[in-house]
């Protein structure tokens, strides 16, 4: 589809769309009418297999109404329609934006990771709450201006980390906070996806399928020929323009809970150990290891160590488990003065060591009910939260004043990535790095489509 609309520069637009946000702190009038109708009219920007799950959590909410559906992908969207007929289609979210103001009360970006910031402030320019899936944005400068026009516009916002709303979760934050294992010194996550890729730069190109506009999937991204299997579907998150690696795609769900627990802000430093950058993927293994200052519930300095990579994690003393037992294929480790907390991912309870042994806890002191078995009932909470919250009905619990943080921290790791074993130090309150060439990674420029 051929469009009159054009992104300007990345700093211009994203200056432009703060500009558009300051001063407004009351509640739009159209969210003020879908409250007072009692209904939520949705438009839903990607629809590939986690946008449909996001689709299909969102819309069953009673209160939901789904007015909009768009994607690249003409395949993906007939998909979507044969769920809701009555919806009108686009595959440009610009178009949607612009034609349909009027028209929705809340917007759900579920595409690739270089289009979340992009389409979600849009969304918000137009005062529209967003649920945007994880990692928040691709650079670090996309998650600040988020969460910095969610606050000046008063937005309801929420990431989809949809575990930050678990029981099993909830219970670990609660187990530290009331300091099960003591002040926390180190903590150790991993997971053993490989999004990375070590190969060779693809060469030539493919014709472009009918179903898909390949410009507009590009979006702001650089122009690029389009390859069968390279891109789309699916293995764009191993690659540096499109997605953030395993870190991006997997931490943010492992990083969540002890981040959320421990009350952490932005690292002080950090250090990819990983192969050299080759300018087109991510590692396919790396070792990230950030120092964090203090909060009341660590000593006065917190490590944390990510692995991730086939094999992940490597062998250590402070992963060892009673009795010889394995470790869950993906989770984290708390060590603290009193021992340890093993949170797996996801599906299990955690479990407390001390000395060398499980210790059992008392569930029932802290208020929770009793074990979930129903997890998606459980990841629909999330969701619904997110609806309830627009309207006026309950608060997000992973607004982007909190999840725009997270994602910086994971997005520093994964800027790490392209000067291996080097220590980059990281001022927030600058948002910039003293290695002055890592601060080019930082942000990117929007080409025009």
């Amino acid at each position: 589809m051929k469009t009159k609309f054009q992104f300007i520069d990345r700093r211009d637009f994203l200056k432009k769309s703060v500009l558009g946000a300051a001063g407004v702190t009351l509640a739009p009038s159209l969210l003020a009418q879908a409250k007072a109708a009692g209904k939520l009219r949705t438009a839903h920007i990607g629809l590939g297999a986690m946008g449909m799950e996001d689709l299909a959590a969102i819309s069953s909410h009673e209160l939901v109404e789904v007015v909009a559906l768009c994607d690249v992908d003409s395949n993906a969207l007939a998909t979507a329609t044969s769920r809701f007929p009555n919806a009108k289609t686009f595959s440009d979210y610009r178009v949607l934006l612009e034609e349909l103001a009027d028209e929705i009360d809340a917007v759900v970006v579920s595409t690739p990771d270089h289009t979340h910031a992009p389409a979600s402030l849009m969304a918000m320019e137009k005062n529209k709450p967003v649920y945007c899936q994880k990692p928040l944005t691709h650079h670090v400068t996309e998650a600040r201006e988020m969460k910095k026009m969610a606050e000046e516009k008063k937005l309801v916002t929420q990431m989809g980390i949809q575990v930050h709303s678990f029981y099993d979760y909830k219970l670990a934050t609660l187990l530290i906070q009331d300091g099960i294992i003591g002040k926390v010194h180190t903590v150790r996550a991993w997971s053993p996806k490989n999004w990375g890729y070590d190969g060779p730069k693809p060469k030539g190109k493919d014709p472009i399928p009918e179903n898909l506009d390949w410009n507009l999937w590009l979006g702001t991204a650089k122009k690029r020929k389009y390859k069968e299997g390279v891109y789309h579907p699916g293995n764009w998150r191993k690659l540096l323009d499109y997605g953030c690696g395993t870190l991006g795609d997997m931490g943010v769900h492992i990083f969540d809970t002890p981040y959320n627990a421990l009350q952490l802000d932005v690292p002080r430093t950090i250090v990819n150990n990983c192969r050299k950058p080759n300018g087109f993927g991510f590692p396919e293994n790396n070792v990230v290891t950030y120092e964090f200052p203090a909060t009341p519930y660590t000593a006065e300095t917190l490590k944390w160590v990510w692995y991730d990579g086939p094999g992940a994690p490597v062998d250590h003393e402070d992963l060892k488990l009673p009795n010889g037992d394995e470790l869950p294929d993906q989770g984290a480790m708390f060590l603290g003065e009193k021992g340890r907390l093993l949170l797996p991912h996801f599906q299990q309870l955690p479990r407390l060591i001390v000395d060398g042994r499980y210790q059992e806890f008392d569930v029932a002191k802290y208020n929770l009910g009793e074990p979930v078995k129903d997890y998606a009932g459980e990841s629909k909470k999330h969701y619904h939260q997110f609806v309830d919250a627009c309207l006026g009905k309950d608060k997000c619990s992973a607004p982007f004043e909190y999840s725009a943080r997270l994602t910086e921290t994971i997005l520093l790791g994964v800027i790490a990535g392209r000067f291996p074993n080097q220590t980059l130090h990281w001022d927030s309150e600058k948002a910039e790095f003293a290695e002055r060439k890592a601060n080019k990674f930082l942000g990117g420029k929007y080409r025009k489509f």
